[in-house]
């Protein structure tokens, strides 16, 4: 009879002398859901790695596995997570040298009830984000959850000031500015769909959140002739009906309000103070989103 596990369902040891499970790496699913303000927790079966803890969905990556992947088939597999029912804003990674661990932090968009589909869990259930800690945690779980916590409501988000990115590449845009503005949301549509992500130094996370990738939504101002180009899957488009500055700083303010996580990319520096003020969290300059997406291309 043919041994049908695949091939990263073993043992390894890492560099710090422990034993994991997981040839390949392994990675878990954090999902959260907004409208309940809860993570999905699996109460692990008793005969498991710190059995009767709690913790998320998650195991061995199979062979050639991307993380984000293994993660959501994971979840699907221990706990009937549906198809397309979260969408993923941030990766976590622990390093325990030559063994990794992936938290895959996800947000709900299709509201699910999760089912034990496996024999690995005696309880799956939404736990509210400020009582997570009420419940015995699985070691492992508990360390990251103390960085997680602060990000995992934190709707990443990068807002672009087309005008002001456009002005920098010299490539004809004072001859036509629509069509120099659909080039470059074309350029952030197709590192969005690449699945490439964003380093959290350039959303100027803090160091502790290094290593994993970002996510955003990606909101485009256009303004004067530019105006009225179409919005793409992932870039949402807003045209200024006056001032691009003032569009922009509306827009940020909004999103700061809510809790996210809000970047802005602009190379005025009147325009980043504005910004500053109404709370975003960083402002990044034009040449930098122009080095994001040239790395994507390569």
């Amino acid at each position: 009879m043919s041994d049908l596990r695949d091939p990263g369902d073993a043992w390894v040891t890492a560099a710090d002398g422990n034993r994991y499970w997981g040839r390949f790496g392994a990675a878990g699913l954090l999902a959260y859901d907004r409208g309940l303000d809860a993570i999905l927790m699996q109460h692990r079966v008793s005969w498991s790695d710190h059995g009767n803890t709690w913790g998320i969905p998650g195991g061995a990556l199979n062979q050639g596995e991307a993380a984000i992947a293994g993660a959501i088939r994971e979840s699907q597999e221990e706990a009937g997570v549906p198809d397309d029912a979260v969408i993923p804003r941030y990766t976590h990674v622990l390093d325990r040298g030559g063994w990794t661990y992936t938290t895959v932090i996800a947000e709900v968009q299709a509201p699910f009830t999760p089912e034990i589909t496996d024999p690995e869990s005696h309880a799956l259930e939404w736990v509210p984000v400020d009582a997570v800690t009420e419940k015995p945690l699985h070691p492992a779980f508990a360390t990251s959850w103390e960085l997680l916590r602060s990000i995992v409501r934190r709707r990443p988000t990068i807002i672009v000031d087309a005008a002001n990115v456009v002005g920098t590449v010299p490539d004809g845009w004072w001859k036509d500015r629509k069509g120099s503005t659909e080039r470059l949301r074309d350029r952030i549509e197709a590192h969005a769909l690449s699945g490439i992500g964003v380093r959290p130094a350039f959303m100027r996370m803090p160091a502790e959140l290094h290593g994993g990738l970002v996510f955003p939504d990606w909101v485009f101002i256009t303004e004067s002739t530019a105006r009225g180009i179409s919005p793409t899957g992932n870039v949402r488009v807003v045209d200024a009906e006056h001032s691009g500055d003032d569009a922009i700083v509306a827009e940020a303010q909004a999103l700061a309000a809510s809790g996210g996580l809000c970047v802005v990319v602009t190379s005025d520096a009147e325009l980043r103070v504005r910004c500053a003020a109404v709370g975003v969290d960083a402002a990044r300059g034009s040449k930098k989103l122009l080095e994001l997406l040239e790395r994507g291309e390569q």
